[in-house]
């Protein structure tokens, strides 16, 4: 067990559910990883889940608001990557060829963050860590341990995001992958355009870390989530999977083979 108290400018720093069904995503989340939460209100009928494992910080949950359903936000998973600045980083992203989504705000005492919109479309989020350093534990089941960003224009989103966020991206072994490192990190990927689902939207996929792979896909399905992929082997690297949980956010699941 790895624990982690502070995220290095550029990683991956938390994890959160956006869900149209918060007790049934609890529920599967819960069963699948092991993971308990704590609920914390924000105000009038709001609650923030923490997810915790190991009695650390693994992610989070909350419920869409009526104004994200009514422009048509599904359920999904956010990624935030790593900032000591939320207002420089964020004012490169339209130089850049992206849209800030949501400009730099605070999270009460718990940090700054903002939400952007890739030049392919895709979202992520910012984090400038105060009070909440976010996920506090990596290496064990359960555990972010990678994510690729799924989209058009690879070259072109290479070029933003080492542009935005100081990322060095360079090409892996494998056809048409791009890999990402922040600092001497390798923290995830770009796949060329060719190796998206066409019915996809553009996303950042996020990967979960599991013992085994075939198992934990065939626990999913069997809690109600849908399997988009099923475990299929990358040779040298690991075993992984696609599913969407009951209330229909997307996520992967990966065994490494090493």
């Amino acid at each position: 067990m790895a624990t982690v108290d502070t995220h290095s400018p550029g990683t991956f720093c938390w994890l959160e559910l956006a869900t149209t069904d918060q007790n049934a995503a609890k529920s599967f989340y819960q069963s699948l990883f092991g993971w308990s939460s704590v609920d914390n209100p924000m105000g009038p009928d709001e609650v923030y889940t923490m997810f915790t494992l190991e009695g650390r910080n693994v992610g989070a949950c909350y419920k869409l608001k009526p104004d994200m359903l009514a422009q048509g936000v599904p359920t999904h998973w956010m990624l935030y990557i790593a900032t000591p600045n939320v207002d420089e980083t964020a004012a490169k992203v339209e130089p850049a060829g992206g849209k800030l989504f949501c400009q730099p705000f605070d999270v009460m005492e718990h940090g700054r963050m903002a939400v952007l919109q890739d030049p392919g479309k895709a979202v992520i989020s910012m984090w400038q860590a105060k009070a909440h350093k976010g996920i506090g534990l990596e290496g064990v089941p359960g555990t972010l341990c990678w994510a690729d960003r799924m989209g058009p224009d690879q070259a072109g989103a290479v070029k933003f995001y080492e542009s935005v966020f100081g990322w060095k991206v360079e090409a892996g072994k494998d056809s048409g992958y791009m890999h990402i490192k922040a600092g001497d990190k390798h923290i995830g990927g770009i796949p060329a355009a060719e190796f998206v689902p066409a019915n996809a939207p553009p996303h950042w996929l996020s990967y979960i870390y599991v013992a085994n792979c075939d198992e934990s896909t065939t626990k999913a399905k069997d809690l109600g989530a849908n399997v988009f992929m099923p475990a299929t082997t990358m040779e040298g690297v690991g075993r992984w999977s696609v599913v969407a949980d009951p209330t229909g956010g997307v996520f992967a699941l990966f065994q490494s083979i090493h």
